[in-house]
């Protein structure tokens, strides 16, 4: 790729690039209308972790964190962030567009006073990025998957120290 790759917030003006963006990347439209009612919810959505790469002004790429909760064994809930979805346009796949957008939203989470990450998603990939099972911090997902597919990182030293327990996804997820 010789275009500089710029990544930005994702502006009221990116929505519709994005919406196609999703429904390109995957191949159907459940997870750009799940990112439509993500944004949605003001208790979750955090505008600045909804990040686009573009190129020659062209949407290439986009990721959303949202915020999430972990509920301990005593009813106790603690405040997280859940990645998804992510997507980059076919064509522009196996650059390091997805990689980078990670990394991105990783570092703006950090400094926004997030302390921590939540994946369900290849479990070759996002370990690259520091992601572990969630396991390693007993923390579980509200549905049946493998574990080493769903996973979690520490933003922060210590940022899942004595939290553990089930996920709780925003009730948005359950229209994917």
């Amino acid at each position: 790729m010789t275009e500089k790759v710029i990544y930005r917030q994702e502006t009221q003006n990116d929505f519709s690039e994005v919406f196609e963006l999703n429904n390109k990347a995957f191949g159907q439209d459940n997870e750009a209308k799940l990112v439509n009612a993500l944004r949605d919810n003001p208790n979750i959505f955090i505008p600045e972790l909804s990040i686009i790469a573009t190129e020659k002004n062209k949407i290439i790429g986009h990721i959303l964190l949202t915020k999430i909760t972990i509920k301990d064994q005593n009813g106790n809930l603690h405040e997280s962030l859940g990645l998804a979805p992510m997507a980059v346009l076919p064509e522009f796949q196996k650059n390091g567009i997805g990689g980078r957008l990670i990394k991105h939203a990783l570092h703006t989470a950090k400094k926004l006073g997030y302390q921590s990450v939540i994946v369900l998603g290849h479990e070759h990939y996002y370990p690259k990025f520091g992601f572990e099972p969630a396991e390693k911090w007993n923390i579980k997902a509200p549905f049946d998957v493998p574990s080493n597919v769903f996973m979690a990182i520490e933003l922060v030293k210590d940022g899942l120290k004595n939290i553990s327990g089930t996920v709780i996804y925003p009730k948005e997820f359950e229209t994917v």
